[in-house]
């Protein structure tokens, strides 16, 4: 690890990095037990895989913005230290698998000389900004929201607030009204808009999916570009302080509001706000210029192609530059190896440059392309085979990991999928031009593959046939996008043993092309026949009575089913031992120490609020009280412990709470971080004596 230090430029970087190292060699001398090492090497994009001794890499690609020379350096990583796969995400990110633990810090410096991170890629974090892929390039769009999305994911990584939270938090960016970005499933959704001359969002609040889909609710018509990410802290900071943390399953931004109100919530909102250091922050975005491609070749190529045709119908994307085109590569299951990879990086240097995007349909789109320069692109991507038909179509299907990679996995998402495209490219090809149907699956009912916002989703489970097991498919139908914020969540209308799902497929498609009205989409088709429609016709296919010992193998593989789920550590779950707590509150007021030192004084204060909340959970996990949130934990201390009080004199839960009323100048942070200090060292000695 030493050789790479003088390749990191960002000390902040290198020292994270050097953490990350020494935290692996405690963890593996028994310094630290193991489930607090999960939750340390999560918030740094290191994720258990269902295979035991190696580890998932999720990269944090905000946008999913990526450059030619990024896109080398990941090859690169992968063939060094994984499987020479890089996997595509619904969240626009890149994850490698199969990485020994000990590789990991060399693994992330060599990604951080291309500037490429894994902060808070996983575990109790803001996650990763997507943003719409034609963001800056949409016709539609009020203004570009690249750079007000990208100072977004600057301003929380690596911020105090969002490191160890009660659960995950998910921000998206629309480019317009269209949403793209999927905003409604989001803890926090932006979709642009112009009034009275001046930029602001809509914002929504509270969505997500999973097993308990929720739409998100419009919070403001309007919040001025200078506004959104104090808001966003406000609420994040509200997230923090009163989130669930025992009850993962109940712990999601949704639930919180469910259980307050929303009312409430925006009053604790409007509160956290007002004592924030700056309760506006201006953004001021660079204008975006296009690079002129290194391609001298030939522009005036013609290619009499059927497949070529069928390209430009399905690929392109018509550029608010004129002339200009975004061009869809569909990449089957986020599957690109670091071979393809490679050859992409160089087609990407001669044709676009520096703007492309992973897409939350796990394909790519390449921007920036000149009109006449198509053709010659076209027959670039042939020689690689990467010039399918179908960007975001029926064939370009969506679904998780599933059981390949995944520890919560049931199903085989990613073998259902591969045999669902070769039905469609096969027997429904022209459904790819004729219809916009989205396909997505999913191996549990955690939702990574958006099934339940599909057209056609299929999520991955299980039956029982004469005291076996079988994996099996629920089917669920009439999902997706509305626009402007809303969306639709899919039906649940049968589960079917899995290898019956291609014959389901047939039927749906079958019945939707020769049934529906001329100019009917399969929304308009859908709500008109209604569930109970699909039920009866479907019923059949459930039948448990006469399975085949195929269908007790899943897609992708030989060997007979065995359900099989690991521990989840979308969440980062932790057990709440009490010298456990008191080492992590603390390392977080050595974190406020240094934050002090660097004059960062909003940073202080929330490390040593951190720090106090944590020890004071410390000391209460030995009695009954309630310390499933930061607020519980507050109200239980000084039911507890009436006799601590500051040298102040006041109590537990008014000098905790300090951090809500006055703003963090120099003067207040030094004074809370004395304050939390002696309420460490007051815990600690009582814990001594209770021993």
């Amino acid at each position: 690890m030493q050789s790479f230090r003088t390749e990191i430029e960002n000390p902040i970087v290198e020292k994270d990095i050097l953490d990350l190292e020494k935290k692996i060699h405690a963890f593996k001398n028994n310094k630290i037990d193991e489930e607090k090492f999960r939750s340390l090497r999560l918030a740094r994009g290191v994720y258990g895989q269902r295979q035991q001794g190696v580890q998932m890499i999720r990269i944090k690609l905000p946008l999913g913005k990526f450059t030619a020379k990024q896109l080398l350096r990941m090859a690169e990583v992968s063939d060094d230290f994984a499987s020479g796969n890089l996997h595509i995400t619904t969240r626009q990110d890149i994850q490698l698998h199969y990485v020994p633990l000990d590789r990991t810090p060399e693994l992330w410096a060599l990604l951080e000389r291309d500037k490429i991170t894994l902060r808070e890629a996983c575990g109790n974090t803001v996650r990763n900004v997507t943003a719409s892929v034609y963001a800056g390039v949409d016709p539609k769009e009020a203004f570009d929201v690249t750079p007000y999305a990208q100072a977004f994911f600057e301003y929380f990584l690596r911020n105090p607030l969002c490191q160890e939270m009660g659960r995950k938090f998910k921000v998206a960016f629309s480019s317009s009204v269209d949403d793209q970005a999927m905003t409604f499933i989001h803890d926090l959704g932006f979709i642009p808009k112009i009034k009275e001359g001046k930029k602001g969002f809509r914002v929504l609040l509270g969505g997500g999916i999973g097993s308990q889909p929720e739409g998100a609710k419009e919070i403001y018509e309007f919040l001025d570009t200078d506004s959104y990410i104090p808001f966003s802290e406000a609420v994040i900071r509200v997230f923090d302080r009163h989130g669930e943390r025992n009850r993962r399953n109940k712990a999601r931004l949704k639930f919180l509001i469910k259980e307050m109100g929303l009312e409430t919530f925006l009053t604790l909102v409007e509160q956290e706000w007002k004592v924030l250091l700056k309760p506006n922050l201006v953004v001021s975005p660079t204008e975006r210029l296009l690079k002129t491609p290194q391609y001298q070749g030939d522009t005036d190529i013609e290619i009499e192609d059927t497949d070529y045709e069928n390209w430009k119908q399905t690929n392109l994307y018509s550029q608010k530059q004129e002339g200009y085109f975004a061009v869809g590569v569909p990449i089957t299951v986020g599957d690109l190896s670091s071979e393809k990879a490679r050859q992409l990086a160089e087609v990407i240097l001669l044709f676009t440059k520096d703007d492309n995007r992973f897409s939350y349909g796990q394909s790519i789109l390449l921007r920036d392309v000149k009109a006449e320069h198509l053709p010659a692109l076209y027959l670039s991507l042939k020689e690689i085979g990467l010039h399918q038909s179908g960007f975001h179509r029926i064939n370009d299907i969506v679904a998780c990991p599933g059981t390949d990679t995944c520890n919560l996995g049931i199903a085989s998402s990613m073998g259902l999928a591969k045999a669902l495209k070769k039905v469609i490219e096969e027997e429904y090809s022209a459904m790819i031009k004729s219809h916009k149907i989205d396909i997505k699956i999913s191996g549990c009912m955690n939702a990574c593959g958006q099934h339940t916002l599909a057209h056609i989703g299929f999520q991955g489970m299980t039956i029982k046939s004469d005291g076996k097991i079988a994996p099996a498919t629920q089917i669920l139908l009439g999902g997706g996008v509305l626009g402007n914020g809303t969306g639709r969540f899919a039906d649940k209308v049968l589960k079917v043993p899995s290898k019956r799902t291609p014959a389901v497929l047939r039927w749906i498609l079958d019945d939707f092309e020769n049934h529906r009205d001329q100019q009917e989409d399969f929304f308009t088709y859908y709500d008109r026949k209604t569930k109970d429609y699909y039920y009866q016709n479907l019923k059949h296919f459930s039948d448990v009575s006469n399975l085949s010992p195929d269908d007790f193998i899943d897609w992708g593989v030989k060997e007979k089913y065995e359900k099989a789920i690991g521990i989840g550590e979308c969440a980062g779950v932790t057990i709440d031992l009490v010298q456990t707590l008191l080492f992590d509150a603390e390392e977080a007021f050595e974190w406020a120490k240094e934050s002090l030192v660097e004059k960062r004084y909003k940073d202080a204060a929330y490390h040593a609020y951190n720090a106090s909340v944590r020890a004071a959970k410390a000391i209460l996990t030995k009695g009954s009280a309630k310390i499933n949130s930061h607020v519980s934990i507050i109200e239980a201390f000084d039911a507890q412990f009436p006799e601590f009080k500051t040298e102040n004199g006041i109590g537990f839960k008014e000098a905790v709470l300090r951090i809500q009323k006055e703003k963090p100048s120099k003067p207040f942070s030094k004074s809370y971080l004395e304050q939390s200090n002696q309420l460490i060292l007051w815990i600690k000695n009582k814990c001594n004596d209770e021993i």
